[in-house]
Formats: C-alpha cells, sequence, structure tokens
C-alpha cells in the first residue's frame, strides 16, 4: 500500500513537470501571447482619447475649381467684355453662352426724324466716349431712336441711366419695352482665389454686369 502511495505521487510530479517544462503552450490560455505578436515592442496600448482618428477622404468639390460667368451683354457689347478679359490669358478655359431675355425696360433717346439725324446723334454720343447703342430701324413708333440698353428691370435701367449722365449724355431717358433680347454670358473655368479677384476687378469696369457662378448643367 505505502509503495501505490508512493507511486501515485512520482506520478504526479513527473506529470507537473511535463506540463510545466517540457509541452508547449495552451493557445487558449497562453499567459505571455505579446511575446508571439509582430514587433510587439512597437505596440503601445493607447487610452481613448489619443486614439488617432482616420483620415476623411477630401470632398470631391474641394479639388475642383469654380466656374464664374459674367453678363450678361448684348451681342453688339460681347466684344467689349471679351477685351476686357484679354489681358487675363484665359485661353481655353474662356468661353461664351447665349441666352434669350425678356427685356421690359431701355434707356433710349427719342426718335430723331430720319437717318441722317440719327446719325448725327450717334455721332454725338461718340464724342462723348459712349460706344454702347444702335439706332432703331424698324417700322415702330420708335423709328430712329437711339437705344442705350435693354433691361429686366427698372433699377439696372436706371443705373444704366446714372451711368450715361455722368459722361454728360443728357437727352437720354428710361422707358418700357417689352421685347426678347438675344443676351451672352462669358463664362470662365478652373477659377482659384486670384483669378476670381481679378475678375471682379474687370467686371467692375463695366457698370450693370454681374459676375456669378455658373448655372448647373444637367
Amino acid at each position: 500500500m505505502r509503495a501505490l502511495f508512493l507511486l501515485l505521487v512520482l506520478a504526479n510530479i513527473a506529470f507537473y513537470a511535463w506540463t510545466r517544462h517540457l509541452a508547449g503552450p495552451d493557445p487558449a490560455t497562453d499567459p505571455s501571447p505579446l511575446r508571439r505578436q509582430i514587433d510587439p515592442d512597437r505596440l503601445r496600448i493607447l487610452p481613448p482619447g489619443e486614439v488617432p482618428q482616420r483620415a476623411k477622404p477630401a470632398a470631391a468639390a474641394a479639388g475642383a475649381a469654380a466656374c464664374l460667368e459674367w453678363g450678361s451683354f448684348t451681342l453688339a457689347d460681347a466684344p467689349r467684355a471679351q477685351a476686357a478679359l484679354a489681358r487675363l490669358a484665359l485661353g481655353g478655359r474662356l468661353t461664351a453662352r447665349q441666352t434669350e431675355e425678356h427685356a421690359a425696360w431701355w434707356v433710349f433717346i427719342a426718335p430723331q426724324g430720319s437717318r441722317q439725324a440719327a446719325a448725327r446723334k450717334a455721332g454725338e454720343l461718340k464724342d462723348l466716349g459712349v460706344e454702347d447703342y444702335f439706332i432703331v430701324q424698324d417700322d415702330s413708333r420708335y423709328r430712329w431712336a437711339l437705344s442705350l440698353g435693354v433691361f429686366r428691370n427698372e433699377a439696372a435701367a436706371r443705373e444704366r441711366l446714372a451711368a450715361l449722365r455722368r459722361q454728360g449724355v443728357r437727352s437720354a431717358e428710361i422707358g418700357q419695352r417689352e421685347a426678347v433680347v438675344p443676351k451672352v454670358w462669358l463664362q470662365v473655368r478652373e477659377v482659384d482665389a486670384a483669378l476670381e479677384a481679378r475678375l471682379r476687378e474687370v467686371a467692375s469696369g463695366i457698370e450693370g454686369s454681374e459676375l456669378r457662378a455658373c448655372p448647373l448643367t444637367s
């Protein structure tokens, strides 16, 4: 009986020694998992406040350049506006968009009675530095009047009239006249902040014009 007891004790000691020093660790109860990681010395546990935020992808619009359009100009006025933009050397970034606008107001000089009289009045306008006009030649009651601009609203017409007054034109007036007028918008693409500032400077040189974002296209 004593011999059997000693054999059981020796068996337990041998089993303990084998499990403690000779057998490999049980993966489910591994006491030192960090030593089996890749580059464990580089691992660092961060508190919640120090967890780096994942970089957000930049918005698509952030890298996209703006599109601005300047107008609107009559077909006769558009070349003057294009000439004003020439010094910016825009190249292929500059395009033109033609629209039709319903004009309800215009600035004009009353009918002169004949082609020759209208031509003399046109000469007086040129002497004052006014280039944006045309002689009305249709068979309406305004035949041989001189149109100095057509506008969608009265405020814009009055602004044009005030500018003409500053140039010394005294015979111009404003009135209502329904008409569909072809207009041109000059569009500039790939506009950054520096170019926008230069465009606004150029646009300020033509009173009544507007610099705005290009309309969305479908």
